[in-house]
């Protein structure tokens, strides 16, 4: 009989970091979290590796509540179909954890507002990719039929992210406690290569810096690396 696969080294080394470090630090913390779990937050973001949302908020374990698919997309509420992946998290959290707050976080160079915007060939015969961000069209829709500028993909992102929003209120359970108040949706990008995260204004639309001095900070010490590691 052949051996089994190796686990990756690399998921042991980083266990092992974890039992040495973390573990030790927060081995309450995991001891109280075993009885349940009460997180007042959650996050819907893409699966996308170099997004993740406990690194980029500092959150602790127990903190956030994270549900990751391509592009971050939220589907309309309907219970026509077998598989609601997002949907039954969604659910759970709202209805069992009772979270306070639902955030969208959207992010720079998403891989699945590219495959939407340049109508990619299948990656498979059953295209899932293609079929899951054609939720993207309304998003893309409500930008109109301007010719596509430089900044397109970043503007498809942020409405993207919008489309979301609108998508999670026709599920009456998040209406209903968004219009009693004890539910608040709110509306994020992240930039990788930046650190920017921009935040969604609810009367504008607009999609502002979180953090504006400490951003343009941490730009311009990007730029410096650039320039130190060219030369001259």
């Amino acid at each position: 009989m052949a051996d089994a696969t190796p686990f990756p080294e690399a998921l042991t080394e980083g266990y092992r970091a974890f039992l040495d470090d973390r573990f030790v630090r927060e081995q309450d913390r995991y001891a109280s979290l075993a009885e349940g779990q009460s997180p007042e937050i959650l996050i819907i973001s893409c699966c996308d590796s170099r997004v993740s949302p406990e690194v980029i908020f500092d959150a602790r374990p127990g903190e956030l509540f994270v549900v990751r698919n391509v592009a971050n997309l939220v589907p309309p509420y309907e219970t026509g179909g077998e598989y609601h992946g997002t949907s039954a998290a969604l659910e759970f959290a709202v209805q069992a954890l009772k979270v306070k707050h639902i955030v969208v976080l959207g992010h720079a160079r998403c891989g699945g507002v590219r495959a939407y915007a340049d109508d990619a060939a299948p990656l498979s015969p059953g295209d899932f990719i293609g079929r899951w961000v054609s939720l993207i069209r309304p998003a893309a829709e409500a930008l109109g039929d301007e010719p596509r500028g430089p900044d397109y993909l970043e503007q498809l992102e942020f409405a993207t992210v919008t489309n979301s929003l609108k998508n999670l209120m026709t599920f009456p359970c998040v209406r209903i406690l968004v219009e009693r108040g004890k539910l608040q949706l709110h509306g994020a990008h992240f930039g990788i290569a930046t650190g920017q995260l921009r935040i969604r204004d609810p009367e504008t639309g607009e999609f502002r810096l979180a953090e504006p001095d400490r951003a343009a900070g941490a730009t311009k010490l990007i730029r410096c690396q650039d320039e130190a590691g060219s030369g001259g």
